[in-house]
């Protein structure tokens, strides 16, 4: 199995060919975050997540040529899916997959299944460490929701928030008392075998402004088709999201000033540091919503490939909530999204600079995200 990541000027290429339960698969070198088994609240299946890389990098430092690298699945249980052969999982990919290509994997799902993510969680750790290096850029995610457990909104400062709060607990909340009732939540609906969504919060500081294009490229809209790209996604908002449909323009609006190094920024930041599909200079922050895993520990009625009506029990490991587990993956999209407008706006905007007065070259300021 191949998963290759390339860099060219304008671009950042990305190529994932995984299993879930195949005898091995590619990924990264940092996937402790999103690796199965890490605690009580998510799958029992074990992975160490060892990566190995192939090619691309000498003595530490990338060469220039593809990134290569292998993951092997040492926990792999296929004949967990034997019954699963013929009946359509509820909510799983089992029906479209076989009403679209006419035959599907059943072990474990194939490129619908989560473990698909390994690869690009390989790519985002070279994507955020280039953020880093070239503009210091910082993205950080955590669970800001489990099914009616809500993170209030004041109780996170996007400015201050650091991964030691993020990772001080399993649910990958950054506040322990909510943390715990999340953890709660999702022991409860573990017992009875049934299964919780959530929500997933994320946030990219300094990132550089000028990234994103007008119309079908918009930086938003990259990154909401990147977000929903995910297993189990099913919703995305930036900003002010749709809380914002209750203010008024005049409330909403982001209004502009000149700070103390010269810089124009907005004393709000309900945009959520996208204005007209361009990076605006203050921070970046959107949510995801992940719906309940599909596969819990119930009896649902389903339908065989020869459209007879059964009941199905299915069996396998799976968590009972993948919030906790979609933190990384966020993450790593955002990466890869932000890697690839900074490649081509340096290709587009930079190479042959237009306006001069006007245009800010990558990296020539250094700016504080205004506060929502």
């Amino acid at each position: 199995m191949e998963s290759l990541m390339e860099a060219v000027l304008a671009a950042l290429s990305v190529v994932v060919h995984p299993e879930s339960h195949s005898r091995r698969k590619t990924c990264k070198e940092t996937l402790i975050e999103g690796r199965p088994g890490q605690s009580r609240i998510t799958t029992p299946r074990k992975e160490t997540d060892t990566c190995k890389i192939l090619s691309g990098t000498y003595e530490g430092m990338t060469t220039g040529t593809p990134i290569h690298v292998l993951v092997p699945n040492t926990d792999q249980r296929g004949g967990d899916y034997t019954e699963m052969a013929k009946a359509y999982r509820p909510s799983h990919a089992d029906l479209t997959y076989d009403l679209k290509y006419g035959v599907r994997s059943v072990q474990g799902g194939g490129r619908s299944s989560a473990r698909e993510t390994i690869g690009r969680v390989a790519a985002g750790a070279v994507a955020k460490k280039i953020l880093k290096l070239k503009c210091g850029v910082e993205i950080l995610a955590f669970v800001s929701k489990v099914h009616q457990v809500v993170l209030p909104e004041d109780a996170v400062d996007y400015e201050a928030l650091t991964l030691d709060q993020i990772e001080s607990n399993i649910c990958r909340c950054p506040d322990p008392e909510y943390a715990q009732k999340m953890i709660d939540a999702i022991d409860k609906v573990r017992i009875n075998g049934n299964s919780i969504g959530g929500v997933v919060t994320c946030i990219a500081r300094n990132v550089p402004r000028g990234l994103g294009s007008p119309v079908f490229d918009k930086l938003e809209a990259l990154l909401a088709k990147a977000m929903l790209s995910l297993p189990a996604s099913k919703g995305f908002e930036i900003g002010s999201g749709f809380a914002g449909t209750d203010l008024t323009g005049s409330e909403h609006n982001d209004e502009f000033y000149m700070d103390e190094a010269g810089n124009v920024r907005t004393r709000t930041n309900r945009s959520g540091g996208v204005q007209g599909g361009i990076s605006n200079g203050e921070t970046i922050y959107f949510k995801v919503a992940f719906k309940p895993t599909a596969t819990i520990g119930k009896k649902q009625n389903t339908v065989t490939r020869d459209h007879e009506d059964i009941e199905l029990l299915t069996r396998g490991r799976h968590d009972p909530c993948v919030v906790p587990r979609a933190v990384p993956m966020v993450e790593t999209m955002a990466a890869l999204v932000l890697m690839d407008q900074l490649m081509a706006h340096v290709a587009q905007c930079e190479m042959f600079p237009l306006n001069l007065a006007l245009q800010e070259p990558i990296g020539s300021t250094n700016s504080t995200p205004a506060l929502a």
